[in-house]
C-alpha cells in the first residue's frame, strides 16, 4: 500500500471543505468542452470528479490515498461499474500508468503543490504529457503566495474560518499553525478542528497536517516551458478574469508545446 498522510484526512475531509464549491462548475464546464475522456490527478473524495462524472463523460479520478478513494466510491457507486463513466485508481501523479490518453487532465485544489520539490513537479508533468491526446490540455490551479502571510509568526495559531457542519448543522471552527521552510518554499500546516453542535458545545478537538510547496507566477510559467507545455490562458479566478495583481488564485490552462 502506498505511503500517505491523506489517509488521516478522509473522515473529516468532505466536512472540512464543504465550503470549497467555486472550482467546481469551472472543471464542469472545462470537461464537457473537452468531450472526455478527461482524468483528474488526486481526486480525493470525489469533490469534482463526481459532478463531472455525472455529466455522462468517461471519468477517471485517481489519487494516492486508499482511504480517500474508498469514500469517493461510496459516493459515486452508482456511477462505477461496465456501464458507468467513472473509474477510481490508486496511484501517484509522479508515476502512474493508466493505458489511456486524455483530452483533458486537471488538478484541482492546489493539488500539484503537494509535489514539495521540483523534480517531483518535473516527473509529474512528463507523466502526464504522456497521457493526453494530440490537443489535449492540462488545467491545475494554485494559490499567489501572500506576503502577509508568509511573514506569519510561526507556531502562531490563526483562526481560518467557520464552517457549517453539513451532518448536524452544528460548526466546525478551524485553525491553521504553520512553518515555513523559504529556502525549499514549503508551507508546514497543522490545521487544528474543532467540531461544535447546534448549541455551540464542542464535541470533539483534533489535527491533521499538510505539506505544500509554493509557487509564483513566473517560476510556474518557466517550469512549464522548460518541461514542454505551451500555455493557453493564465486565469485569475473560476470566472476566468484575466490574472492580474490583484490575483489570488493561478489557474493555469496548457498543452504540450
Amino acid at each position: 500500500m502506498l505511503d500517505t498522510n491523506y489517509d488521516e484526512w478522509s473522515r473529516v475531509y468532505d466536512k472540512v471543505y464543504s465550503y470549497v464549491t467555486e472550482d467546481i462548475p469551472f472543471y464542469v464546464e472545462e470537461a464537457r468542452e473537452s468531450g472526455g475522456p478527461i482524468l483528474e490527478l488526486g481526486c480525493g473524495t470525489g469533490r469534482v470528479t463526481i459532478p463531472i462524472a455525472r455529466t455522462g463523460l468517461k471519468t477517471v479520478g485517481l489519487d494516492i490515498s486508499s482511504e480517500m478513494l474508498n469514500i469517493a466510491k461510496q459516493k459515486g457507486s452508482d456511477l462505477i461499474g461496465d456501464e458507468g463513466p467513472l473509474t477510481l485508481l490508486q496511484s501517484d501523479m509522479r508515476n502512474f500508468c493508466t493505458n489511456q490518453h486524455f483530452n483533458l487532465i486537471i488538478i484541482p485544489f492546489r493539488g500539484f503543490l503537494s509535489l514539495t520539490n521540483v523534480g517531483d513537479q518535473a516527473l509529474a508533468l512528463d507523466n502526464i504529457k504522456q497521457h493526453l491526446n494530440k490537443n489535449g490540455r492540462l488545467i491545475f490551479n494554485a494559490f499567489v503566495p501572500d506576503l502577509d502571510m508568509l511573514a506569519q509568526e510561526e507556531d502562531q495559531v490563526y483562526h481560518l474560518r467557520d464552517v457549517i457542519n453539513p451532518e448536524d448543522g452544528g460548526r466546525i471552527v478551524l485553525w491553521h499553525q504553520s512553518s515555513y521552510d523559504h529556502y525549499n518554499q514549503i508551507i508546514d500546516t497543522r490545521m487544528i478542528i474543532e467540531e461544535l453542535d447546534s448549541s455551540g458545545t464542542m464535541n470533539r478537538r483534533m489535527h491533521k497536517d499538510f505539506r505544500l510547496r509554493y509557487a509564483h507566477r513566473w517560476e510556474i510559467e518557466h517550469l512549464l516551458g522548460r518541461y514542454g507545455y505551451e500555455i493557453i490562458d493564465l486565469f485569475g479566478d473560476f470566472g476566468k478574469s484575466a490574472f492580474d495583481e490583484t490575483s489570488s488564485e493561478m489557474i493555469w490552462v496548457v498543452k504540450p508545446a
